[in-house]
């Protein structure tokens, strides 16, 4: 697409639809027609939902779109024309919205790379070898060695340390689960805040308010929301089946998120409610003040607990427990 990267949908020789993306400047550059033929809608629905997404601050203007001139001969005129473009985070955010069949196939791919992206720690390739995973922990050794042998800097030092920190984590967040030995420790047990079914259907409302949204968001289908806030404090024997705060914020969320108890809004509401969970307990936000969860891991796991198996409950609620941990 003019130098600026591509996006390519084709069928495998299995019958499956895959999408391959090739990165210019390590991101995607499309424009309203361009994005109109990549989903196979028309351009007024690109329009409708690029705008919709700025009205709502889900992205940035100044970040995620672009002027690019183009000149273009018409007759035996030269006319410079400004074509407005998109970069990827754009595009993935409109694959979302847009009612088509190839929206569709592009979500359900886009979920498969943040789903793997998540739980492995960097996009997965299909060529990635184990060898790779060996060199990370490779390179976490010796920057061990680099701050038992060196005389460092204060600031050399933080940084080599907060590198093995995140690292380390990091890796042995992915060893674990591949091992299926993910535990629970070292979580919250102190509880400011206890939810109540009205509280958290008041909050729903408000985030109805900010969003515009449809009389049917927040509309409970059944009783199965206030369900799912009962089932975070129910006990058994005297004591609670989810005692730390963080145990109960990633139950509360895979419920949620996996019983569409509303009408319309499930994976807002539930990624919100995860988010109000944590702030009224006074854990959503580090010591330094900075988030406990950004904002693409939290659609990421948002998108990886919808489509995960009812199997894998257990092992979901453990992947967001440790990402939420303020004391790992």
């Amino acid at each position: 697409m003019d130098n600026r990267g591509e996006i390519v949908i084709y069928q495998t020789k299995d019958g499956k639809t895959s999408i391959d993306v090739k990165l210019e400047n390590e991101t995607v550059w499309l424009n309203q027609a361009q994005m109109a033929e990549l989903f196979q809608t028309d351009r007024t629905s690109i329009v409708k939902h690029v705008n919709n997404i700025y009205k709502s601050e889900e992205l940035e203007k100044d970040s995620t779109c672009a002027k690019i001139a183009q000149v273009q001969m018409e007759g035996n005129r030269t006319i410079k024309r400004h074509i407005i473009y998109y970069n990827l985070d754009m595009i993935i955010s409109v694959g979302y919205r847009v009612n088509s069949m190839r929206g569709t196939q592009f979500r359900i791919w886009a979920n498969k790379i943040l789903k793997d992206y998540l739980i492995k720690g960097y996009a997965i390739n299909q060529q990635v070898k184990a060898a790779q995973l060996e060199d990370l922990k490779s390179t976490v050794r010796l920057l061990s060695n680099v701050i038992e042998h060196k005389q460092l800097t204060l600031d050399e030092a933080n940084g080599l340390l907060r590198v093995i920190t995140d690292y380390t984590y990091g890796l042995d967040t992915l060893d674990k689960y591949d091992y299926q030995q993910l535990e629970v420790d070292s979580t919250t047990p102190t509880e400011e805040f206890r939810a109540t079914y009205e509280e958290a259907m008041e909050a729903i409302h408000l985030l109805q308010e900010k969003f515009g949204s449809s009389d049917l968001f927040g509309n409970e289908k059944d009783q199965s929301f206030k369900s799912s806030i009962n089932t975070i404090y129910q006990t058994f024997g005297g004591e609670e089946l989810y005692p730390s705060i963080e145990e109960k914020a990633a139950m509360l969320f895979y419920l949620v998120v996996k019983n569409y108890s509303f009408s319309d809004g499930n994976k807002r509401i539930a990624a919100f409610l995860f988010l109000w969970f944590l702030e009224k307990n006074g854990i959503l936000y580090k010591s330094d003040g900075s988030k406990l969860i950004g904002n693409n891991t939290l659609v990421a796991l948002t998108l990886m607990i919808a489509e995960s198996r009812t199997e894998e409950k257990d092992v979901m609620v453990k992947v967001v427990i440790n990402l939420i941990n303020k004391n790992n």
